[in-house]
């Protein structure tokens, strides 16, 4: 993996489509009805909805145009047919806070998919940089602002 691919899952690479799909034949026209409409209000010169729509314009083509570049610079896994005996890209990785022996459980994921919430972290975030290559039983250590936070590899799967 070099650094012009990024590795994402499946249904990142699917959610980076369907963003795509609908930009580009719903958004996209929608918007140039837009500014049709508010062109024809005559002077458009200090024409708050043409301006506003100018903009949205150019907002949904600066959209497009960064994820058609993603997509053609992306390597699509499946997480569940990866075969490791250490923690890479895709794992769903469950570590214990050595401290409060509170247990949590991350996926691995694309930088599109990160989703703290969801339980799903980006693959360059401190964390899952310190767990890649790591196995049940080690120890990862993480710099927060707090201090550094250890945590130990209680289980991953690849799912």
């Amino acid at each position: 993996m070099s650094l012009e691919t990024l590795p994402i899952t499946l249904r990142g690479k699917s959610m980076l489509e369907a963003e795509l799909k609908k930009l580009i034949h719903e958004e996209r026209p929608s918007i140039i009805k837009a500014i049709e409409e508010a062109r024809a209000h005559g002077d458009i010169s200090e024409n708050a909805e043409y301006d506003a729509a100018k903009e949205r314009q150019g907002m949904i083509e600066g959209r497009i145009g960064e994820i058609q570049g993603k997509l053609a610079g992306v390597e699509a896994i499946d997480p569940a047919t990866i075969k490791a005996d250490r923690i890479v890209f895709g794992a769903t990785v469950t570590i214990q806070d050595t401290e409060t022996e509170e247990e949590i459980t991350y996926q691995i994921v694309g930088v599109d998919e990160a989703d703290v919430k969801k339980g799903m972290i980006s693959i360059i975030s401190p964390l899952a940089r310190a767990m890649i290559g790591k196995k049940v039983a080690d120890l990862i250590t993480v710099q927060s602002p707090k201090g550094d936070k250890e945590y130990e590899v209680i289980s991953f799967k690849f799912v």
